[in-house]
């Protein structure tokens, strides 16, 4: 196995990544898949932080509108959701044989402990993979910007941006149009001013301010989040320079 060049890491998936297609809330083959590439990042030494998005259980916001729902109502919800995906995630990692706990931003202590960065940092130490769920715990910020938070509270080596589908960043949407172009590097100001919608604005700033660098990647490759920890990924690296 090639060197892996980041001691901690923070990974940030969407929900839609659990399931197979569009119809799927979960899908065996593509979580383990993800399973089995953070077990290998593990016994090589690499500190594993995760966030996982709900949009495969609920939309949060867009969702929400549509059968009349306030918007701090549908943004709880999605709250609950990544919740929901944590514990898949969890019972995964641990049917492996990992060490892994679950820490929530929203007190269910039935099945996640409290978020608390200090104690986050201290199970890493010891071996654990840390899932983080609930978000940020407040209503209008989205999972992007708790992937930020949480990596920065961390003390992350790098935030990695796992795409479904998309291996950076690009000019025009890859999706419908055939000549888009991929970024291979982009500052942090490029998000703001060429209004790229790589992650939320609070998230890209957040990043800014702590000169956290950020990797974007489509997770369907082959072991693509084992080489994005090797900086071996087809990506779009986002930093101060």
């Amino acid at each position: 196995m090639e060197q892996f060049k980041y001691k901690r890491v923070l990974l940030k998936i969407s929900g839609e990544a659990l399931g197979g297609n569009v119809s799927d809330l979960y899908n065996n083959k593509s979580i383990d898949n993800i399973c089995q590439q953070i077990q290998t990042l593990v016994k090589n030494k690499v500190q594993v932080g995760v966030v996982v998005g709900g949009g495969n259980i609920w939309r949060g916001a867009k969702q929400g509108e549509s059968v009349g729902l306030k918007r701090i109502n549908a943004d709880y919800m999605g709250m609950l959701a990544t919740i929901m995906n944590a514990l898949v995630v969890e019972s995964k990692l641990k049917a492996l044989g990992l060490k892994v706990i679950v820490q929530s931003s929203l007190e269910i202590n039935q099945v996640a402990e409290p978020f608390y960065y200090k104690k986050a940092i201290s199970r890493f130490e010891k071996g654990y993979v840390c899932i983080f769920a609930g978000g940020t715990g407040s209503p209008y910020f989205t999972t992007d910007t708790a992937a930020a938070l949480r990596a920065i509270e961390i003390d992350a080596d790098v935030l990695l941006m796992a795409k479904n589908g998309v291996d950076g960043v690009y000019d025009k949407d890859p999706t419908i149009n055939k000549h888009a172009v991929r970024y291979d590097h982009l500052t942090y100001e490029d998000i703001t001013n060429k209004q790229l919608k790589v992650m939320d604005l609070t998230a890209a700033t957040m990043c800014m301010e702590a000169n956290l660098k950020i990797i974007v990647f489509d997770i369907n490759g082959e072991n693509n989040i084992i080489k994005a920890v090797q900086n071996k990924v087809i990506a779009t690296i986002i930093s101060k320079k």
